[in-house]
């Protein structure tokens, strides 16, 4: 098997394994907790959440802030109606 160098992470000299990072800083890097992350973060202070659609705020987020959800994100399922009392 081929070297592919070591890891790009700072000051870390171990074998790389993908994307150019060692398998400890991969795993990381996969889990979004890299500074460069695998996909764009929400921005809300301190969230690594996925973000949706145009909006640069996760689900979350955009609903605690607009009141609704983001575009494109899947619809809240609708609570089962309660029977009436008797």
């Amino acid at each position: 098997m081929a070297n592919k160098g070591n890891c790009k992470a700072k000051d870390c000299a171990r074998e790389a394994v993908g994307k150019g990072y060692c398998r400890m800083h991969f795993r990381l890097w996969k889990a979004g907790e890299m500074p460069k992350a695998r996909y764009k973060t929400c921005t809300f202070e301190k969230c690594r959440k996925h973000r949706h659609g145009a909006s640069s705020l996760c689900d979350e987020h955009f609903k605690a802030k607009h009141g609704k959800p983001a575009e494109g994100a899947p619809a809240p399922e609708a609570a089962p109606a309660e029977a009436p009392a008797s």
